[in-house]
């Protein structure tokens, strides 16, 4: 009989593994606070000392917009619509904070070593495991 992922590793350590890494992930996820400070007056880029907003860049997102529907092969609408989506979109993501929330260093171990701990017994049982070493 075949073990975990088809190797003669242990189905009890993949299970076991499995679920301390899932609750270590759990609760280390579980810890971290995410907040944002992204708002439409918020600065995005600084260009030529000048601050770029979030607001800004939705001028030129409108009308690329507005040429695409005027002529869907306006690559200049394309590019303005897209551009400004990108633009957007890496603004939204500088802007988020993570913070992990206050918590005891026995808190903090028993994190790391469910986490760590259960992705290193997961890993061991899909490796194949040496016969000859096993008796």
């Amino acid at each position: 009989m075949k073990g975990a992922g088809g190797t003669s590793g242990g189905i009890g350590q993949f299970f076991i593994g499995l679920i301390m890494m899932c609750g270590g992930f759990y609760m280390l996820l579980k810890a971290i606070k995410v907040t944002s400070s992204f708002g439409f007056s918020y600065s995005l880029y600084n260009v030529g000392g000048m601050n770029l907003t979030s607001g800004m860049i939705m001028i030129p997102f409108m009308f690329g917009v507005g040429l695409i529907f005027y002529n869907a092969k306006n690559i200049l609408g394309w590019i303005l619509t897209f551009g400004s989506l990108v633009g957007l979109i890496f603004g939204v993501i500088s802007a988020i904070n993570f913070r992990f929330s206050h918590m005891t260093a026995f808190d903090l171990i028993v994190i790391l070593v469910l986490s760590v701990g259960g992705l290193g017994i997961f890993l061991r049982s899909l490796k194949t495991i040496d016969q000859s070493i096993k008796d």
